[in-house]
């Protein structure tokens, strides 16, 4: 009669779980860092168009500050989106408090596409993305129209600033084919 050995079988399924783990990290590496309100995959780069600025507004909808100034994202959206720049919001609820986000969307009358993603990966993201530590809600990032990160705030901003920033640097960007222009 053979005797069955613990050691053995304790190895065969520590070495069974570390072949695994590759394939499960691959699998962690491949899920989406946001997706859509309706569980779609998404990217920012999805919500960069043609000539205008994006600016990501990242918040949380028990963000007292988010809940405070919502209506200006929403009114800066407005003002811009069939000109010079458009919103995307960012949900860090996760899908844990996806449904106080949609409350929050809803209660302010959001009228710019927003994403959701799990707290700690959009702050994982955030720090490799700009080489600052996460702080918290609201968070802003102003992309260019050619897809280059171009500011990221953490905390409130007044509008007005991004706004001279937009049309500071569409003037410079301007001019600057204009000259090729006028140059060839």
């Amino acid at each position: 009669m053979m005797t069955k050995k613990p050691g053995r079988y304790f190895f065969a399924v520590m070495l069974g779980l570390l072949l695994n783990l590759p394939l499960s990290a691959s699998l962690a590496a491949s899920q989406p860092l946001f997706s859509t309100f309706d569980n779609k995959p998404a990217n920012i780069a999805d919500y960069i168009t043609g000539n205008k600025w994006l600016l990501v507004v990242i918040w949380a909808s028990d963000c007292s500050i988010c809940n405070r100034e919502a209506y200006t994202y929403v009114d800066f959206h407005f003002k811009h989106e069939d000109s010079d720049a458009r919103v995307l919001g960012i949900s860090i609820d996760g899908q844990a408090k996806k449904e106080a986000a949609e409350s929050f969307i809803k209660r302010h009358d959001i009228n710019f596409p927003n994403l959701i993603g799990e707290p700690d990966k959009i702050a994982g993201w955030f720090e490799k993305l700009t080489g600052q530590n996460w702080m918290g809600t609201p968070t802003f990032l102003l992309y260019s129209p050619d897809g280059k990160l171009r500011v990221q705030q953490i905390g409130t901003i007044p509008l007005a600033l991004v706004e001279k920033f937009i049309q500071r640097n569409s003037v410079q960007k301007a001019s600057a084919v204009e000259e090729v222009n006028h140059g060839s």
